[in-house]
C-alpha cells in the first residue's frame, strides 16, 4: 500500500517529506519492514478536508457532549432514568472517594519473587505504556538497590514496575476478591514513600516515576488520583520542553513516549469528566513520535515494543478531531451538515486501521480473539466508529421520520452494528483493564444505553434486528452487560452509579416492551 493513494485520510498532501526506504520509525511515518513502501499511522499536520483550521482539531475541546452521561438526555433514553442526573456528577463522586488508606503505612518489600515481576512488566504491561527502557533497566535496578529501594528516582522506578508487573499477573482487577489488597500494592505503597522528593525534582525520570504512579492507578480503577499525577507530570515534561537543550540526547526518546502518555491518558479523563486542560497539548506539535531506544541487544530485559503504541497515539488524535467536530459547542446540528464530516472522519478511522502493520491488524470477524492488544485494537476501534456514526441515532430518536432517508439510516446501522460488536464478548474487554478498566467501563455504557434506546423505537429495532435477529439475544447481551458492570461497582463510586443506571434502565427497559 502506498503513501499517495491513502494520503487524503490521514492529512498527508501528495509533497509529503519523502523518507528512505527501511525499517524503523522515522517522524510522523511508519515504516514497515515487511513493506518497501511506507505508511503513516499519524497525521502530520493537515486533516485532510480541515487543514486550515486554526486551531488544533485533534486535541479535546474544552466543551464537548461525548460523555456517557449525557445520552441519559436523549429522547426514550431518558424514560429508562427515574431522575435527571447532572453529567458532573461522576466527578464529584470521585473528588468525594475516600483516600487509599494503605498510603499511610511504611511497607516491607519483599524482594523474592522481583524476576518473574519484571518479566510479566515487560511481556504484559510495557506493550500499553513503552515508557520503560530494557536496556537501561539493569543500571536501574542496581541503582535501586544500592540504595536499598529507600530513595532516588531508579528505586521508584523500579518498585512501580514490580507493582505493575505483579498485578498484571493475576487478570483483571474486576475479578480479585473484594476487600484484599491488589497485587503490587506493597510495591506501590512503597513507591509512594519516594514519591514527594520527585514532586520537586524537574528531571525526566522524576516525570516518568508520577507516570507510572499513574498507570498504578489507572489499574487500581482511581481516575482522579491518577489525574492528579498527570498533572504533576505535564507540569514537568512542559518545563522541559519549553527549551530544547533542557533534555539531554540519551533522554529524549523516553521523554517523547512520557509525553504521548500522559497526553493519551488526559484525552482519555476528558472524554468523561469536566477536568482542567494541563496545557501539555501545547507542545503537540513539537514533540516527536517515539522511534525506539536504542542499545545493546544482549542488555535487554525484555522488547522494545512501539507499535501498539503508536497505534494508540494516532487512534486517540482522531477520536479527539470526532469530539471536535462532533460534539463540541460549535459542532453541526442538521444530519445534512454532518454527513461529509462523518464520511470523512470514518474514511480516516479506515486508514488508521489500514495502516497497522499486520500483525496488530485485527479481524473483523464476531470471534473472540486470542491476541490482547489486537482485541483493545478492535473494541477502541468499534468505540470510534460508535460516537463518528452516534448522531443519526439522536436524529431518530427525535423523530422516527428522519429514518425514511436512506443516508441516516445506513449510518444508524453503522452505528448499532459497532456498537453490539462492543457488547457481544463483553468479557473479551478484560485484555484492556490493565490500562483502560475505567474508561472502558463507561464506554460500555454509553453503547448499551444506545443499544436499549434503539430497542424502543421501532425503526431503529428493525435496523438491530438485521444485526441481531432474535430480541432474546438482544436482551442476553444487555443482561450480560448489567452482571459485568455490577461487578465493577466496587471499584469505583463513578462506576457503582454507572452500574446502578444501567441496571435500572434494563428494569424499566423490558417493562416499557412488556406495555
Amino acid at each position: 500500500m502506498g503513501l499517495v493513494g491513502h494520503a487524503n485520510g490521514l492529512g498527508l498532501g501528495q509533497n509529503s517529506p519523502n523518507i528512505s526506504n527501511g525499517t524503523g520509525l522515522s517522524g510522523d511515518h511508519l515504516m514497515l519492514p515487511s513493506d518497501p513502501n511506507f505508511v503513516s499511522i499519524i497525521p502530520s499536520g493537515g486533516l485532510g478536508t480541515w487543514s486550515a483550521s486554526a486551531t488544533n482539531i485533534s486535541t479535546m475541546p474544552k466543551v464537548h457532549t461525548n460523555a456517557a452521561l449525557h445520552l441519559l438526555q436523549w429522547p426514550l433514553i431518558r424514560d429508562l432514568v427515574s431522575r435527571p442526573y447532572d453529567p458532573q456528577i461522576l466527578l464529584q463522586l470521585e473528588m468525594a472517594r475516600e483516600p487509599l488508606h494503605s498510603l499511610a503505612k511504611t511497607p516491607g518489600v519483599d524482594l523474592s519473587n522481583t524476576a518473574a515481576y519484571i518479566e510479566a512488566y515487560f511481556d504484559r504491561v510495557n506493550v500499553w505504556y513503552a515508557c520503560v527502557n530494557p536496556y537501561t533497566w539493569r543500571s536501574h535496578y542496581r541503582s535501586a538497590l544500592s540504595n536499598g529501594f529507600r530513595e532516588g528516582p531508579e528505586s521508584c522506578i523500579v518498585l512501580l514496575v514490580l507493582a505493575l508487573g505483579q498485578a498484571s499477573l493475576r487478570g483483571s482487577i474486576s475479578r480479585i476478591v473484594p476487600h484484599e489488597d491488589p497485587p503490587g500494592l506493597q510495591y506501590f505503597t512503597a513507591a509512594w514513600v519516594l514519591l514527594p522528593g520527585m514532586m520537586t525534582s524537574n528531571s525526566v525520570l522524576a516525570a516518568q516515576c508520577h507516570l507510572l504512579a499513574a498507570a498504578y492507578l489507572f489499574y487500581l480503577v482511581r481516575p482522579l488520583e491518577a489525574w492528579n499525577l498527570l498533572c504533576t507530570t505535564s507540569t514537568k515534561l512542559q518545563l522541559l520542553l519549553m527549551s530544547p537543550n533542557r533534555v539531554p540526547p540519551d533522554q529524549r526518546e523516553l521523554t517523547e513516549r512520557i509525553y504521548w502518555n500522559a497526553l493519551l491518558f488526559e484525552s482519555d479523563l476528558l472524554a468523561e469528566l469536566d477536568l482542567p486542560h494541563s496545557g501539555v497539548v501545547a507542545f503537540e506539535e513539537n514533540v516527536g513520535l517515539p522511534g525506539g531506544f536504542e542499545g545493546d541487544e544482549n542488555e535487554a530485559v525484555g522488547r522494545d515494543d512501539l507499535w501498539y503504541f503508536l497505534a494508540e497515539i494516532a487512534l486517540r488524535r482522531l477520536l479527539n478531531r470526532v469530539s471536535q467536530l462532533i460534539y463540541s459547542k460549535d459542532s453541526m446540528a442538521s444530519t445534512t451538515s454532518l454527513e461529509p464530516v462523518v464520511a470523512e472522519l470514518d474514511f480516516q478511522l479506515m486508514q488508521w486501521y489500514e495502516s497497522l502493520p499486520g500483525p496488530l491488524q485485527f479481524p473483523f470477524t464476531r470471534t473472540v480473539l486470542a491476541d490482547p492488544v489486537q482485541t483493545v485494537l478492535r473494541l477502541r476501534f468499534y468505540a470510534c466508529r460508535t460516537i463518528i456514526y452516534r448522531p443519526y441515532i439522536l436524529a431518530v430518536l427525535d423523530n422516527e421520520q428522519a429514518v425514511l432517508d436512506p443516508a441516516v439510516r445506513d449510518s444508524c446501522h453503522k452505528c448499532l452494528e459497532a456498537s453490539i460488536r462492543q457488547l457481544e464478548h463483553i468479557t473479551a474487554h478484560h485484555a484492556g483493564h490493565m490500562p483502560y478498566l475505567w474508561q472502558g467501563a463507561l464506554s460500555i455504557v454509553s453503547q448499551t444505553l444506545l443499544v436499549m434506546g434503539a430497542t424502543m423505537s421501532p425503526s431503529l429495532c428493525s435496523i438491530l434486528m438485521t444485526l441481531v435477529p432474535h430480541r432474546e439475544t438482544i436482551d442476553q447481551i444487555i443482561n450480560d452487560v448489567v452482571m459485568e458492570i455490577e461487578r465493577y461497582a466496587v471499584l469505583a463510586p463513578s462506576l457503582s452509579l454507572a452500574a446502578e443506571i444501567i441496571k435500572e434502565a434494563e428494569v424499566r427497559r423490558r417493562t416499557f416492551l412488556s406495555t
